[in-house]
């Protein structure tokens, strides 16, 4: 029989950074869960994708036990690892600062596929490209 689930967390933790300071510790604390034994499993599974800011969602059970699923980074912080930039434009719309091929584009949206809500490449596209404009990134191509 499955196990009940009594809380769902979600956090953006560093791939292979996890530590039992906030924001993880607080969050898996208040609910029970063994956060050392988090910490050690997430390093382990995301050692490989170093320095990306990972969402996590951890389903807590009745027993203080848990698991969990890493999704894709998202798409602000590829966009901007793409266009080499530290931070997105204050002024979007009206300030360009930085530019991304139409290939790194479709790279981004082929990797965040799974957690778009589309199965088809050409809309997940267009919604990489509008994450990228409000970012005030250009597209070239």
């Amino acid at each position: 029989m499955a196990k009940k689930v009594v809380a769902q967390i979600k956090l953006h933790v560093t791939a292979g950074q996890a530590n039992p300071a906030p924001p993880v510790g607080p969050a898996l604390g208040q609910h029970g869960v063994n956060i050392m034994q988090f910490c050690k499993q997430f390093n382990e599974q995301t050692k490989d994708r170093e320095g990306l800011v990972l969402p996590a969602v951890i389903s807590v059970h009745e027993d203080k036990s848990f698991t969990f699923i890493i999704k894709s980074p998202p798409s602000s912080i590829l966009l901007k690892r793409a266009a080499n930039l530290a931070k997105a434009s204050g002024m979007s719309g009206k300030e360009t600062i930085g530019k991304v091929t139409r290939k790194q584009v479709e790279e981004i949206a082929k990797l965040k596929i799974k957690d778009l809500n589309t199965s088809d490449i050409a809309t997940a596209i267009k919604i990489v490209e509008g994450t990228a404009r409000s970012m005030g990134i250009a597209i070239e191509g």
